[in-house]
């Protein structure tokens, strides 16, 4: 179809347009005047839904369901004059059948990566006996090859990265507060179950295993060394742990954290 006729005397198309209808949390990711109702899109050749989507600023890895005119579609879908796009992020309160989900499935020994500005986000997962990937050196490139790579869970507060295609897993951080990220991640990936805590080193990432009192002497200040019998070191760095003041306030926070 041709529309109105411009000065040079060739006719401009009509756009298309298709209306969107974005789910809970996913709203998170769009300005307040298009959260919890229908927008209409307007577009001049049919595209992937997936870009469509992420025209919206919502990452592909954030959505588990599509439903385009009351059927279900894939991220190929190309989106035409009319369609009525209802989007969905991951059901936690019921299944879906196979044959419409578009995330993978959950990563049964969940692991991570985390962007730059998460990493007392990362801390606190190796705290609670995550494995927890993070450098202030790694690039987007870095954190995109290694999620894919190694299937990690990539955790970051820059939602360009989620709309890498390589990613299949991955979540943007609402909250910019440390102790409420930890909370959000461990609601939103189910982690409560899984949690052990002072397994993992909170420097380096490495696996902590117990040591003798006369192998920690040399590394513990001397007060620490005769005050406590219990000691585990990190196999990775080497730096060694122990039950200081400290740690039954960690221990009434973590379970105050696995409750909620």
């Amino acid at each position: 179809m041709f529309g109105p006729w411009n000065r040079s005397g060739v006719a401009e198309s009509e756009p298309l347009r298709a209306c969107f209808r974005f789910y809970a949390e996913l709203n998170d990711h769009l300005p307040p005047d298009q959260q919890y109702k229908t927008v209409e899109k307007a577009f001049f050749i049919p595209n992937s839904v997936k870009d469509m989507i992420e025209s919206f600023g919502v990452p592909h890895t954030e959505v588990d369901l599509i439903v385009a005119n009351g059927k279900s579609v894939d991220f190929s879908y190309l989106v035409q004059n009319g369609d009525r796009i209802a989007v969905y992020p991951t059901f936690e309160s019921f299944d879906v059948a196979p044959e419409q989900r578009l995330r993978p499935q959950p990563l049964r020994n969940p692991k991570f990566i985390l962007d730059v500005h998460l990493g007392k986000l990362a801390a606190y997962l190796r705290m609670l006996g995550f494995d927890a990937e993070y450098g202030r050196s790694l690039t987007d490139a870095n954190l995109v090859q290694i999620s894919a790579s190694e299937h990690r869970i990539l955790l970051t507060r820059d939602r360009g990265l989620l709309k890498h295609s390589a990613v299949t897993h991955g979540y943007w951080v609402r909250e910019t507060n440390s102790r409420r990220q930890i909370a959000e991640v461990m609601h939103r990936f189910h982690l409560a179950a899984a949690v052990r805590p002072f397994t993992r080193c909170m420097a380096c990432n490495g696996m902590l295993e117990p040591v003798s009192k006369e192998e920690a002497r040399s590394l513990v200040p001397g007060r620490s060394i005769e005050r406590y019998d219990e000691f585990h070191r990190c196999g990775q760095c080497g730096r060694v742990y122990w039950k200081g003041s400290h740690h039954a306030r960690m221990r009434r926070w973590i379970n105050e954290l696995v409750s909620e």
